[in-house]
């Protein structure tokens, strides 16, 4: 009935790009070059699974021992322990599942699925942007991967319903070092020791439920190991309806675990008014205005602890990051993101320098965003040609900014604010005649004077003139004198 601790059930692609079925130990396997899930939530979350499985089974208890791995032999033999908790059909307890056998009426088994509509949402006849009825039948691999996704990721879902412990559809970042999947997984095992007690995984024990408003905090102070439930957080009470032909329904009762204070250590965090919260994907593209915080430190926000790991075990060494998750509006699903960003080893100055060169960008992309709209005939900056624009010049920007940041790991250069200021500019004032000055001779002699007159402060705040002052204040340049109409070429 599946063990997946014991079973081949992973989705998995070998190097020479065959599809395969593996168990878990067999990430440690040279053939085996990626996973093959057919959903990228259902990738993202296989990579957690396996890591939080590696944490509980065999992790290094430091850095130096980080550079041990185990092979596929030792990882197997770690592992075996926990077979009993790992079933998921069955007698007994099951894989992320209520002790109880529910009895009610069963959903489908797309209600797994995050981007499905729920009960309430297909009554109304308002899944838009969610879909229904499209699994009536899982695999049983399919079903314990959905299963997992949901406890990880899981938004807000109605009444008693909880969110994951780190609320719906939280950001992963994953570092993404040199070499095959077993790479990657183990340069994000959290340090620790081998799990001795099943008792600590969630379903191995009555559900600690919130029917009157109880919250489950982490143990300890925070400072020493992850506790083995942040990989395997309950919230949701849940019980799978099939046999081995496949799942065929879901039970679901509300109040399950309502996890408070919890800190998981392949997610980003900041602070506020005393918190420190999870961060979350927005929709739309994932670029070097978001890494504050993300791929660097920054003053209220923490980069994830397997990042902060992987950097104090590799001083030194450039590497790319996975950023990934659901962009969520409570409990509906707007974007999937799945970005890979470049890492940089810089010392703290260099990380103020970053963030400065980032908020000029901001500056400078809401400048050329009302300038474009002014150049347009539009009211609004936040809609149209003018967020086009703005969305382009970071896009465009992007590779420039990355130089700038690699140019910083051996000391900050002394042209560099005036530097990313020419970068900014080149890229502004292209987008600019793209939008409007390409089309002046079909506007109106009006539009024409006010595309003139957009197309002055635009190129005055690229110059140092009162519209460019907070560009000028982030860089920490000072103003020039600007004769009048001063153009950048």
């Amino acid at each position: 009935m599946l063990n997946l601790i014991t079973d081949p059930w992973i989705f998995a692609r070998r190097t020479d790009g065959s599809k395969t079925t593996i168990r878990p130990d067999q990430i440690a396997d040279p053939s085996i070059a990626e996973l093959d899930w057919p959903r990228p939530d259902l990738t993202l979350a296989c990579y957690e699974l396996l890591i939080g499985l590696v944490y509980l089974a065999c992790p290094p208890q430091n850095a130096r021992a980080s550079s041990a791995r185990p092979d596929q032999a030792a990882l197997q033999q770690a592992l075996l322990p926990l077979g009993p908790a790992f079933n998921l059909l069955g007698r007994g307890s099951l894989f992320l599942q209520d002790q109880q056998a529910f009895n009610d009426v069963p959903d489908p088994p797309d209600m797994l699925f995050i981007d499905s509509a729920g009960r309430s949402t297909a009554k109304k006849n308002a899944d838009l942007m969610v879909k229904r009825d499209r699994y009536t039948t899982l695999s049983l691999p399919l079903a314990a991967m959905a299963l997992f996704t949901l406890q990880a990721f899981a938004p807000s879902g109605g009444a008693g319903n909880r969110t994951s412990m780190r609320g719906g559809g939280p950001m992963v970042t994953l570092v993404l070092p040199e070499g095959g999947l077993w790479d990657m997984i183990w340069a994000n095992v959290p340090y620790g020791s081998p799990l001795a007690d099943l008792t600590r995984l969630p379903w191995m024990r009555p559900t600690e439920v919130s029917d009157k408003k109880q919250i489950k905090v982490p143990p300890g102070d925070g400072t020493g190991p992850p506790d083995p439930e942040v990989f395997f957080g309950q919230p949701r009470r849940l019980r799978l309806v099939g046999d081995a032909r496949g799942v065929t329904g879901v039970i679901q009762k509300p109040w399950g675990t309502n996890y408070v204070g919890w800190v998981h250590p392949l997610s980003p965090y900041y602070m506020l008014t005393g918190q420190k919260l999870p961060r979350h994907p927005k929709p739309g593209p994932f670029g070097y205005r978001n890494w504050g915080g993300v791929t660097f430190q920054t003053t209220g926000a923490e980069v994830a602890r397997n990042l902060y790991q992987y950097n104090g075990a590799h001083q030194g060494e450039d590497y790319r990051l996975l950023v990934a998750g659901w962009a969520m509006s409570n409990m509906s699903p707007l974007d999937f993101l799945w970005s890979e960003q470049p890492v940089f080893p810089l010392d703290i100055a260099a990380v103020d320098k970053a963030a400065a060169l980032v908020e000029a960008a901001e500056k400078t992309a809401l400048v050329l965003a009302s300038t474009v709209a002014q150049g347009s005939g539009e009211v609004e900056i936040g809609t149209g040609a003018g967020e086009q624009a703005r969305q382009s010049f970071f896009a465009e920007t992007q590779g420039s900014f990355e130089v700038r940041l690699a140019s910083m790991k051996s000391g900050i250069p002394d042209d560099l604010a005036k530097g990313w200021l020419a970068d900014m500019a080149k890229v502004a004032v292209k987008l600019f005649r793209d939008a409007v000055l390409d089309g002046l001779a079909d506007m109106t002699p009006q539009r024409q004077h006010e595309a003139a007159k957009a197309w002055r402060r635009l190129n005055s705040a690229l110059s140092g003139g009162k519209a460019g002052k907070d560009i000028w204040k982030a860089l920490g340049l000072e103003m020039p004198l600007v004769k009048k109409n001063k153009e950048v070429a």
